[in-house]
């Protein structure tokens, strides 16, 4: 059964990365530095994991295969040296209704990136591309490696103007909830905030330093999770 995404995008990656601390689900989070091309985009979807080795062949594989609402994860091992996508691909994987690309690694054709629209998340831009063709993996589309983890399509990714992160596929809906309660929570405290209420009352402060002058291993966390607030988590 195909999970359906809609309900996430009124969220945002820091609501999802609380909402898995919150329910202790494991969360990969892409290295600092990854931003998409165009400013304010976001996408969620299940991963699409493949490995490059020079050749777009295994991109237009990959995509031909895919199901609507995919996201492309590419794995370029992180190379600054050349890009591995450029105006082409990303218009196959338009026209495949892939929902966009995240790549370990450069990509090029900014200007003609730009006037496509389609999402694309990655390191940074290179002119050139690949000047190489390495032999290809058993397990070329079944898993990309991204920086220091891996990523399969039981894997889904969320990625937007705070970076990238990757989640198991299974727990998506266990998540959706947590992370939109704490979204609800953090809206009526910020219009709070505004009102002149500030977090040092709202959050009970002194009554936090009170119970922690009397025990030291009382943290703030377990201070939030008594009061229901959603700051930490």
């Amino acid at each position: 059964m195909r999970t359906n995404f809609t309900d996430f995008y009124e969220l945002t990656t820091p609501l999802i990365a609380d909402a898995c601390l919150r329910l202790k689900i494991p969360l990969r989070i892409a290295k600092n530095g990854i931003s998409s091309i165009i400013s304010g985009q976001k996408i969620v979807g299940r991963a699409l994991p493949v490995q490059h080795f020079g050749s777009v062949d295994i991109f237009i594989e990959v995509m031909h295969n895919a199901s609507a609402g995919d996201i492309l994860v590419i794995d370029n091992q992180g190379r600054t040296d050349e890009s591995c996508i450029g105006d082409l691909t990303v218009l196959e994987a338009k026209a495949n209704q892939i929902a966009g690309i995240i790549v370990w690694g450069l990509h090029r054709d900014t200007e003609d990136l730009l006037e496509i629209g389609f999402p694309v998340f990655s390191y940074g831009t290179c002119p050139t591309g690949p000047q190489r063709l390495d032999s290809r993996t058993g397990n070329a589309i079944q898993i990309a490696q991204f920086g220091d983890f891996s990523v399969t399509n039981e894997d889904f990714v969320f990625a937007d103007a705070d970076g990238v992160l990757f989640a198991p596929l299974e727990k998506a809906a266990e998540i959706l909830n947590p992370a939109k309660k704490i979204q609800q929570t953090e809206k009526k405290q910020a219009k709070m905030i505004g009102e002149g209420e500030t977090l040092y009352r709202q959050l009970r402060f002194k009554e936090y330093l009170t119970k922690r002058q009397k025990n030291t291993n009382y943290s703030f966390r377990e201070h939030l999770r008594k009061i229901g607030g959603a700051i930490e988590e």
